[in-house]
């Protein structure tokens, strides 16, 4: 199974960022130095930080100190309503007492007593003073988090514009070496990932760490032996989380595993769907389907059964915690050794305990993978650059189009040599083909000649200038390509061909497609060239794709030409008309034609016959078939049936 195929979590944790607890955690090769890179980061915005700092810490205590205030209503509450009970108390063991014979006097005195109230007054007070520290916390939480989404999002800002602005400076190698999918994903849900934790767990990271504190010294400050007796519960808890969690972790690494697998196994059943059916393997795909999804539900079912039992676990502890607290401070209650809110205060102190140690424990599981992902970001922008553009650069104001390879050498890997000494002499307005089997080295030649890779001995000229002494944006517009595998951006068919050229006018784009011969279909469309065309540009056939292609060459007006088997995928009709297009934007060109079918290049100036990164033969048609070599075996191969080679062919 491809490591592609392999899916990365996707579950949150509860938290708001990262995987829940339990889950397999992708940890970071330097976690210092990529921690110490984020903070050049967010450096700059450090004062903001701090402002985060402050007003996380105020809100957090304005609420921690709020259980002990509700506790002296509730005091207050309770000592009005005792003394209202222990009234009425008196005064019906008095009428007893009368009842039996006792002087009538104190019954009455006791009558003529104020009965005692609740003083709803105070209360009153304290449900204002309550209010009004739920709201200071609120408001300083709400600034905190305001100022950190400024700050989360202008560190990712600037961090995705460093990448954006790496990635155009980085060798064609670089993604050659890597899927598309692996560099968006370093791009988009690494950064992502950053983002959501500077903004959610940083935040609540301070939050959590602030709050078991408060806690902490709130509950000293009501009574240190139940303080003693709520941190005994602990351990246990910690003890508990640490050994489920590392039995759920395996579970859970394979279950991603599997998930990778199944994904993986389906995408290639559902793209390769006719295929499965053409040769009768609908059975066994679904026999492999079940298997893979048996041992998914078996899997799944033992890490979620495991990392599940972890919150009924740590609830039982607090329960045992919260059943000492009570019989604990109620035995001090009835000692007045403390009062009935601060027992309160005390318990809601007590509940509160647990979560954020757990959040403080999940959190770092989260910022384990947020580095993670922003050492995944880091090698990006660590990769070697292309080499640097000379500072003294040189333009061809009007190019002609001579091309020449002075003893180059060339290797993909610097161990190995693709081109050893390779010399060719390209006259203006040549027409150069190149022909040769499957890996000769056809297409690296052209790549060598934009600058998509670097040369490693020799020189390569035009007009007699060193293509090294001018920048890459300058050389490049130079040349006009026509690749076999064609590309279109979302927009109107307008806009694709004017991609060509900066500022083409209307008029401009309908002059190149009728040169290209694709005014006529263009116009057959509903909305002509308003026509918008998707990604894939599914709208519109093959063979007029590459018509549009030629047209945007054509737009663009380069000195030299490259076509890169521009008509191998198309039929016999429709690659009639692309080659008058393509003879049309050859013309008075230097064009370098790459082709596997040779009856398209039989006109060629020149002829270049490639293998293994060698030119072993060079010549017009005529001149290669009279010496029966290399040339002439391909040819033949395609044309009289003789010596056929797949690969040549």
């Amino acid at each position: 199974m491809s490591e592609n195929n392999k899916q990365r979590p996707a579950g949150r944790g509860p938290m708001g960022g990262g995987p829940p607890m339990g889950r397999a955690v992708e940890k970071a090769k330097d976690f210092k130095g990529t921690i110490r890179r984020l903070m050049k980061y967010l450096l700059p915005r450090k004062f903001n930080l701090i402002a985060v700092f402050i007003t996380a810490i105020i809100s957090t205590v304005f609420s921690i100190v709020s259980p002990k205030v509700m506790g002296k209503a509730t005091t207050k509450l309770f000592e009005g309503l005792m003394g209202r009970y222990m009234y009425y108390a008196q005064i019906s063991k008095a009428a007893e007492a009368v009842k039996k014979g006792a002087d009538p006097s104190i019954l009455n005195k006791l009558k003529q007593m104020e009965v005692p109230k609740v003083d709803f007054d105070y209360i009153g007070k304290i449900v204002v003073i309550l209010i009004g520290l739920y709201l200071i916390s609120s408001l300083f939480n709400y600034i905190q988090q305001y100022i950190m989404s400024s700050v989360a999002q202008n560190t990712v800002f600037d961090m995705r514009k460093d990448v954006n602005d790496k990635l155009n400076k980085l060798p064609l190698k670089y993604f050659d070496a890597r899927t598309h999918g692996e560099i968006l994903s370093r791009v988009t849900n690494d950064l992502d990932t950053v983002a959501s934790t500077l903004q959610q767990s940083l935040t609540q990271l301070i939050t959590s760490v602030v709050t078991i504190v408060g806690i902490i010294v709130m509950m000293l400050t009501i009574s240190p032996v139940l303080t003693l007796v709520t941190i005994t519960t602990l351990p246990i808890s910690v003890l508990i989380t640490i050994t489920i969690a590392k039995n759920s972790q395996k579970f859970f690494a394979e279950q991603q595993k599997i998930i990778g697998e199944l994904n993986g196994h389906v995408e290639e059943m559902y793209t390769g769907h006719k295929i499965v059916k053409a040769f009768g393997h609908e059975d066994k795909a679904i026999k492999e389907f079940d298997d893979i999804n048996d041992r998914l539900f078996n899997v799944g079912w033992k890490a979620q059964f495991v990392s599940g039992i972890i919150m009924p676990m740590m609830n039982f502890v607090n329960n045992i915690g919260y059943v000492l607290v009570a019989v604990v401070g109620g035995i001090y209650v009835t000692k007045g050794k403390i009062t009935v809110g601060d027992i309160q205060a005390f318990i809601q102190y007590s509940r509160q305990f647990g979560q954020p140690i757990v959040q403080t424990a999940n959190i770092a599981n989260i910022l384990q993978s947020t580095v993670a992902a922003a050492e995944r970001v880091f090698e990006v922008l660590d990769e070697i650059e292309e080499v640097p553009e000379k500072e003294n650069s040189k333009l061809i104001k009007a190019p002609k189009g001579e091309v020449r390879f002075e003893h180059v050498k060339f290797g993909y890997k610097e161990t190995v040599t693709l081109m050893e000494d390779m010399n060719i002499e390209v006259k203006p307005g040549q027409t150069v083909a190149i022909v040769g089997p499957t890996g000769a080295g056809k297409t690296t030649m052209v790549n060598l000649l934009m600058r998509f890779y670097e040369i490693q001995g020799g020189r390569i000229t035009i007009d007699g200038l060193d293509i090294r002494d001018m920048k890459r944006g300058d050389l490049r517009t130079m040349f006009g390509m026509v690749l076999q595998d064609t590309w279109s951006f979302n927009g109107t068919i307008k806009d694709n061909i004017a991609y060509g050229r900066k500022g083409a006018s209307f008029e401009d784009v309908v002059k190149a497609a009728k040169a290209a011969h694709a005014d006529h279909f263009i116009r057959t469309l509903p909305e002509g060239y308003n026509t918008v065309l998707d990604e894939e540009a599914s709208n519109i056939s093959q063979g007029q794709k590459q018509l549009l292609t030629i047209a945007r060459a054509i737009l663009a007006d380069p000195a030299i030409l490259i076509l890169d088997e521009a008509t191998s995928s198309v039929d016999t009709r429709t690659e009639v008309q692309i080659q008058k297009a393509m003879n049309n934007l050859m013309q008075g060109r230097t064009s370098f034609v790459i082709a596997h079918r040779l009856s398209t290049i039989r006109d060629a100036d020149l002829i270049l016959v490639m293998n293994n990164g060698t030119i072993i033969e060079q010549g017009n048609h005529h001149e290669l078939l009279e010496k029966g070599g290399f040339y002439a075996d391909l040819y033949n191969s395609q044309f009289t049936g003789a010596n056929l080679d797949s690969e040549a062919v």
